[in-house]
């Protein structure tokens, strides 16, 4: 079942970058973008990274935080995290459980080559429920599409 707009968010209990576990719950009162990213320190996930990295206190003094799910290790995340600066965390999802749950664990194609892998998806989520899903991701504009969606437009932040 493919989740949508108003739809209860999954709940999770992934690690983070520092070993300790969040869920869902933690983010009470406050806007998550959740988003799913195939791998660290590729081309593409750091533009979404970076872009979220740069705009991130924009974000946080409209009360949203930022954290990313995708199948890599914690040490890689770590790497990650230091070689970018990046203020937010990082889940690990090795098993996959909840980019499944999340319906972003898929098939994919990439140079006429068809495999399964992390559906690069963004899940904006407010008091437990879904507000908006935004599975067409501009990578190198992410916050500021992010931004747009929740209403605030032309620096209006």
């Amino acid at each position: 079942m493919k989740l949508k707009q108003g739809d209860k968010a999954p709940d999770f209990r992934l690690k983070n970058t520092t070993g300790k576990f969040r869920s869902l719950k933690d983010y009470k009162g406050k806007i998550l973008v959740l988003y799913f990213y195939p791998k660290d320190d590729t081309p593409g996930c750091t533009k979404e990274a970076c872009s979220l990295r740069d705009s991130y206190m924009k974000l946080k003094k409209m009360g949203i935080e930022v954290a990313g799910v995708s199948p890599d290790s914690g040490e890689s995340h770590r790497k990650f995290t230091e070689k970018f600066s990046l203020p937010f965390e990082l889940f690990v999802d090795s098993e996959k459980a909840v980019a499944k749950k999340y319906g972003v664990w898929g098939k994919k194609k990439f140079m006429g080559r068809e495999y399964t892998g992390v559906i690069r998806t963004t899940f904006i989520i407010e008091n437990g429920k879904i507000r908006n899903i935004i599975e067409d991701v501009d990578t190198g504009n992410h916050a500021e599409q992010i931004l747009g969606i929740l209403g605030y437009k032309n620096n209006a932040y």
